[in-house]
């Protein structure tokens, strides 16, 4: 473990000027969409600056240390391109930095704190959740215990927390970027815990610690911390630490009424991804959710994104979240991919309902994209490709077609042998077959094409037309089908 004048040595090579904000997450389960805000506005903030973005698991509470979580922290961030600068450590790669990892730091900084007066021992018997919580100052006699009697008790072996000594009188200021100034009365705030009876430091503390000597400019979280924050300058004060500047977002909420959660069904942003949501857009979306760029545009690139990012636009009121909203931008994103990008993203939905090899799923996903809004509709819109659905005759009717079920049996029946002569089976040659045929029975090409499609696919709506669904079943299959169709309407 490195000591306290190292980490000061560190801090002192940090650029004068420099921004630089973190991304401080427990791993305490999933990203849920108010973490992956957070995560964005503290990127955005430091990549509009050209600063840098810090990467710190806050696991000091292990009691709700959750198996896994630190992986979905990690892979979250990196499917959304939020990149993280630096690690713990001078010249080696970049990792993020672990609170565990700096426990012994923590309890020097305290230490100090009590030697300046600005903390206590306490040595009452109190359970976690009451460390936690804070104690009333003057309901703690161990606040007013001398400085040698806590001493020697500590020599002692006498089991305690570190509590930090909030003054009695007056007020403390902070500044909030986008609340504004707020004052509270000191003797309203508790002598919350900083070291708790195991030695890690609780959230408040190491936090502090850590932002100094990592040179934070700007901390992001949400405004459920503001009543912290004059805790947090009173820390500050007693080091001699510069403050950083404060960004509290409001809340993202599920309505007027009730903020996101897991327990009532609220996705996370792995929920939202298996949902059949693209990355991209549930950041995009996710962006303005508490934020506006000015103006009417709402789509923009991760890179836009940080050249435009600005905190004015940051507003007090609980942002709600839409999901009918994001499904607009997940269709827009979709339409505007490459055809390869999509037919990559496509692909493991589309194998979910077409299971033959020989079936290519870049073909069936050319005629899904402008067509699809999330990639979970894609599976139910292709059973057919598998497997010939049982289907009533009745789908042969077609009035704007003027095709009945006579109509569709003749057209099959003189269909079936021009498609077996087609030697070729593309797009081309099978259009050139309907259309041919069409135009020798005179009618219109809808009064080919609606038996075939019904035939192949069994289906009244389908992505794509008969000629697609045609050339990627392929020629010996569509000829079985029309067969089948044939048998059906004969009877």
């Amino acid at each position: 473990m490195k000591d306290m004048k190292w980490y000061e040595e560190m801090e002192a090579r940090i650029p004068k000027g420099e921004v630089r904000t973190r991304f401080a997450p427990s791993p305490t389960g999933y990203m849920h969409v108010g973490n992956l805000r957070t995560a964005l506005y503290t990127w955005l903030i430091a990549r509009h600056a050209g600063g840098k973005f810090i990467l710190r698991i806050e696991d000091t509470d292990q009691g709700r240390y959750v198996e896994g979580a630190v992986d979905v922290i990690y892979r979250t961030l990196t499917e959304c391109g939020l990149d993280h600068d630096e690690g713990p450590d001078v010249g080696g790669p970049v990792g993020p930095y672990i609170q565990t990892e700096r426990r012994a730091l923590y309890k020097e900084y305290a230490d100090l704190l009590v030697e300046k007066g600005c903390a206590y021992r306490c040595f009452c018997e109190k359970s976690e959740d009451e460390e936690s919580t804070g104690f009333e100052k003057v309901a703690d006699p161990c606040r007013f215990v001398s400085k040698e009697e806590s001493d020697a008790r500590a020599a002692a072996g006498e089991p305690y927390v570190i509590r930090q000594k909030i003054p009695e009188e007056g007020t403390t200021t902070f500044h909030d970027e986008i609340f504004g100034d707020i004052t509270v009365e000191n003797k309203t705030l508790d002598d919350q815990v900083l070291i708790k009876r195991d030695g890690l430091p609780t959230y408040n503390f190491a936090n502090v610690v850590d932002d100094h000597l990592m040179g934070i400019t700007h901390v992001v979280r949400g405004s459920e911390y503001l009543s912290s924050s004059p805790k947090y300058n009173l820390l500050y004060e007693s080091f001699g630490w510069d403050i950083p500047a404060y960004v509290h977002c409001s809340p993202v909420m599920r309505d007027q009424h009730n903020k996101m959660s897991k327990r009532h069904g609220d996705p996370s942003y792995e929920d939202l991804i298996a949902q059949g949501y693209i990355t991209d857009a549930v950041v995009n979306y996710v962006a303005l959710l508490g934020w506006s760029p000015g103006g009417e545009r709402e789509v923009f690139s991760m890179k836009e994104l940080a050249e435009i990012f600005e905190l004015k636009g940051l507003s007090k009121s609980p942002a709600i979240f839409d999901i009918e909203k994001l499904k607009f931008f997940n269709a827009e994103y979709i339409r505007n991919m490459s055809a390869e990008d999509f037919a990559r993203v496509a692909e493991p939905f589309i194998r979910q309902a077409v299971k033959k090899p020989e079936i290519d799923p870049a073909a069936i996903a050319a005629l899904l994209q402008q067509r699809t809004e999330v990639l979970t509709d894609i599976p139910e819109k292709l059973d057919f490709f598998d497997e010939l659905p049982e289907y009533e005759t009745e789908l042969y009717v077609h009035k704007k077609s003027k095709t009945d079920e006579a109509v569709s049996l003749d057209m099959l029946n003189k269909m079936l042998p021009v498609f077996e002569a087609v030697e070729d089976w593309c797009d081309e040659n099978i259009l050139t077959a309907m259309t041919d045929m069409a135009a020798k029975e005179e009618c219109k090409n809808a009064k080919v094409m609606w038996p075939v499609r019904i035939a192949v696919a069994g289906k009244a709506v389908t992505p794509g037309g008969a000629v697609e669904i045609c050339r990627i079943l392929g020629k010996e299959e569509s000829l079985r089908r029309m067969r089948v169709g044939i048998e059906k309407l004969s009877k």
